[in-house]
C-alpha cells in the first residue's frame, strides 16, 4: 500500500490513524468515527478473544462495543503528543475490561482462547497441535489474569514493556517479572506435552 492509498484509508504507514482523522473522530464527526472502529476493531477483538473468548463471542462482542464507547467518551482527552499511542491507549481499554471480566470469574474459568490450526490431512499432527495449545492455555490460565495480560499485551500484540507498563498501571520491572514467570510456565508446559 502506497503512503497515498494509506493517508486515504485514513491511516499512517505505522498503523496508526492519522492526525487529521483523529481530531476529526474527537470532534465526534461520524464518518472519521467510523475510520477509528474500522482500523482498531480486529486489534480489540483479537484481544478479547484471546482474553476471554471461550465464553463465547457475545461476550466478546458485548465487551469490543463497551471498549469503543469508552473510547468515545474520554477521546476528547486523549493526546497524540502523549505517552501512548492511540492503538496502545485503546488496547489498555479493551485490557482491562477483559481482566474486569476475568476478575468475576474464577482463574480456571479464565481462557485464553488460543487458536489452533486443525488440517484433515495431518491428522497426528493436528492431534499435537491441540494438545500443545490446551497446554500452553492451560498454563497461561492457572497464572492469572494480570499474567495473561501481560503475555497477551506482548506476545500477540507486540506492545513494548513501558506501553504495557502504562496500559496496566505498573512498574516495567513488574511488567518483565510476569512476562518472565509466564514464559517460565509455558515452557514448563510444553516439556511435559514434548519431553
Amino acid at each position: 500500500m502506497s503512503a497515498a492509498q494509506v493517508a486515504e484509508a485514513g491511516g499512517r504507514l505505522d498503523g496508526e490513524l492519522d492526525d487529521l482523522t483523529l481530531a476529526r473522530a474527537q470532534r465526534g464527526e461520524r464518518a472519521a468515527c467510523h475510520a477509528l472502529v474500522a482500523r482498531y476493531q480486529r486489534r480489540v477483538f483479537a484481544l478479547l478473544s484471546r482474553m476471554v473468548g471461550r465464553r463465547g463471542r457475545p461476550l466478546v462482542e458485548d465487551l469490543a462495543q463497551e471498549t469503543f464507547l469508552r473510547v468515545f467518551r474520554a477521546l476528547g482527552g486523549f493526546s497524540a503528543a502523549g505517552p501512548a499511542r492511540l492503538s496502545t491507549w485503546i488496547l489498555t481499554i479493551a485490557m482491562r475490561l477483559a481482566l474486569d471480566e476475568l476478575g468475576r470469574r474464577r482463574p480456571e474459568e479464565a481462557p485464553l482462547g488460543l487458536e489452533l490450526i486443525d488440517s484433515a490431512e495431518r491428522a497426528d499432527a493436528a492431534a499435537e497441535a491441540r494438545a500443545v495449545g490446551r497446554a500452553i492455555e492451560r498454563a497461561v490460565r492457572a497464572l492469572g489474569p494480570e499474567f495473561q495480560a501481560v503475555f497477551v499485551l506482548r506476545e500477540y500484540h507486540g506492545l513494548e514493556y513501558d506501553e504495557i507498563s502504562r496500559a496496566l498501571g505498573v512498574d516495567v520491572g513488574t511488567v518483565k517479572s510476569r512476562l518472565s514467570r509466564a514464559r517460565a510456565a509455558l515452557r514448563q508446559a510444553l516439556e511435559e506435552v514434548r519431553p
